[in-house]
């Protein structure tokens, strides 16, 4: 399936409107070494970088959720949310 990794990160913050309710910058880019592309989401000093199989990414861009990658999304904003609580 062919995409631009411009399509692929509209598609996730489509799937995912936390990221953006939270403020959240995401980047991404395919590493031909891992066949996976590697997405980093950044708040502030908080930042997480994952990875994002070929498979899943064509999954995505086909309207179903990654749970993996739901999960690490929802992970990273409970971690900053806590720390900030802990200010």
């Amino acid at each position: 399936m062919g995409y631009s990794n411009v399509a692929l990160k509209d598609k996730i913050m489509e799937m995912y409107p936390e990221v953006e309710r939270h403020g959240i910058a995401v980047s991404l880019e395919y590493s031909e070494d891992k066949h996976a592309y590697i997405v980093k989401f950044k708040r502030g000093a908080h930042e997480l970088t994952t990875h994002l199989d070929k498979k899943d990414a064509d999954e995505c861009m086909n309207g179903y959720k990654c749970i993996y990658l739901g999960m690490q999304i929802g992970e990273f904003i409970g971690n900053f949310q806590e720390r900030e609580k802990g200010r």
